[in-house]
């Protein structure tokens, strides 16, 4: 085979070509989405609202997180009615004595749902928080974590506030704890990243995931969606999947305000984190057509800058 030709292509041109078009996609990130996040401002609103909220959390084996982290959705400052729904996804640990002690100072605003049985072909929390969803009182339900503390004692007003006409979810910003070490900034940075790509693209109108540890949506939207029963096969899910078949351009708000935040405890171990990230990014092959091709691009892009 006659491979001459090779030696007339000017390959510092076609490289040159290459990174002018990645940087021009790069750009066009930047520039479309991203500045919305960075440049996003809060809009004074003449009066705040108030609706009755459900905050629903889902435990399995963390007494030591319910301990820590329960009394402070238990004390927000919040003028309307709100609920804390803990349903302790049978534990073996302490985590049944400790919600029965928050009970007896909180009785009138804690509300504890035991789970004794698995559900054998459901993965995940999806049949915790379907159960903690079914008993909540409210229509807006605010999601979190057990290993999650609000940012502030405002997070459930700042949260619910963004409820306007034709508005079913709110994505919130979720956070990790800032530690010593190589691991707890790459965490934060990823974190950070990914909080940066789902915002902006919900600014935009293309709205693809939100995060379990500060999320909130009608529960009448869970219904209308029969809840989790289209991925109840997939092992993770229940908040960026959700979101992607639930969410359109008309029904999704935002919340980017250091008050409306929530803090997680980052792992500890890289094993603990690859495997973490393996699971979420798994789901990702479930998105919305459009979704995969606007992400993917972005990837390739970013690694070949």
């Amino acid at each position: 085979m006659d491979l001459t030709f090779l030696q007339h292509i000017n390959w510092w041109q076609i490289v040159f070509y290459a990174f002018a078009a990645v940087t021009v996609i790069q750009l066009f990130y930047y520039l479309w989405f991203f500045s919305r996040v960075a440049f996003y401002k809060l809009k004074k609103k003449p009066r705040t609202q108030q609706h009755p909220v459900s905050v629903i959390v889902c435990a399995r084996d963390e007494d030591e997180n319910l301990a820590r982290h329960l009394p402070g959705l238990l004390v927000q400052e919040y003028s309307s009615t709100y609920e804390i729904i803990a349903v302790n996804d049978n534990s073996v640990d302490d985590s049944k004595y400790i919600l029965q002690e928050l009970k007896k100072t909180f009785k009138d605003k804690l509300h504890v749902v035991e789970l004794t049985q698995e559900a054998k072909l459901i993965n995940g929390k999806k049949y915790p928080l379907s159960i903690g969803i079914k008993e909540a009182n409210h229509e807006v339900m605010l999601l979190t974590d057990a290993d999650c503390v609000p940012a502030s004692e405002h997070w459930i007003q700042k949260m619910q506030d963004a409820y306007q006409d034709g508005v079913e979810i709110v994505l919130g910003y979720g956070a990790y704890h800032k530690r010593p070490g190589l691991l707890n900034k790459l965490i934060r940075f990823e974190t950070f990243h990914s909080a940066i790509q789902y915002l902006s693209f919900a600014l935009a109108g293309i709205p693809y995931m939100g995060v379990g540890r500060n999320l909130s949506y009608k529960k009448g939207l869970f219904f209308k969606q029969k809840g989790f029963s289209s991925i109840n096969h997939i092992p993770g899910g229940d908040d960026d999947l959700f979101v992607n078949k639930s969410a359109n351009k008309k029904n999704v708000a935002v919340v980017i305000d250091k008050d409306a935040a929530t803090l997680s405890i980052p792992r500890k171990t890289w094993k603990s984190w690859v495997k973490q990230k393996y699971r979420h990014y798994t789901t990702a092959k479930y998105y919305k057509p459009v979704h995969k091709f606007l992400l993917g691009l972005y990837t390739f892009s970013q690694f070949f800058f």
